[in-house]
């Protein structure tokens, strides 16, 4: 089991850049494929942005494509995803996420609380 803990979220003016950072429990970090999802109000959790096992795959959604950066430190147990270019579009509560296999769907094992993003106009 892996507990997982978002920070680095806040308020921006759009086009600014925020980086999230997601800690992970346990020894077993380098196990889990790791993603970013976020959650707009109203509107259903969507994907973001995936990292695999060992940080030579990644992933991510089109609307972030070219904007945010996704990366991790296995000696750190840490995952991150830097966001550049930000829109009032990215306005959501964004979440880690940990499964053993990954993928671009929401069916990730472990989720973290989320930390709240708002980017102002």
């Amino acid at each position: 089991q892996v507990q997982l803990v978002e920070s680095g979220g806040g308020l921006v003016q759009a086009g600014g850049s925020l980086r999230l950072s997601c800690a992970a429990s346990g020894r077993t970090f380098r196990s889990y494929y790791m993603a970013w999802f976020r959650q707009a109000p109203g509107k259903e959790r969507d994907f973001v942005a995936a990292i695999s096992w060992g940080g030579v795959t990644t992933s991510y959604a089109n609307s972030v494509t070219g904007r945010f950066t996704v990366s991790r430190d296995n000696a750190k147990n840490t995952v991150y995803l830097k966001m550049n270019d930000l829109k009032p579009d990215d306005t959501a509560i964004y979440y880690c996420a940990a499964d053993p296999v990954g993928g671009m769907t929401s069916a990730y094992a472990y989720w973290g609380q989320g930390t709240q993003v708002t980017v102002s106009s």
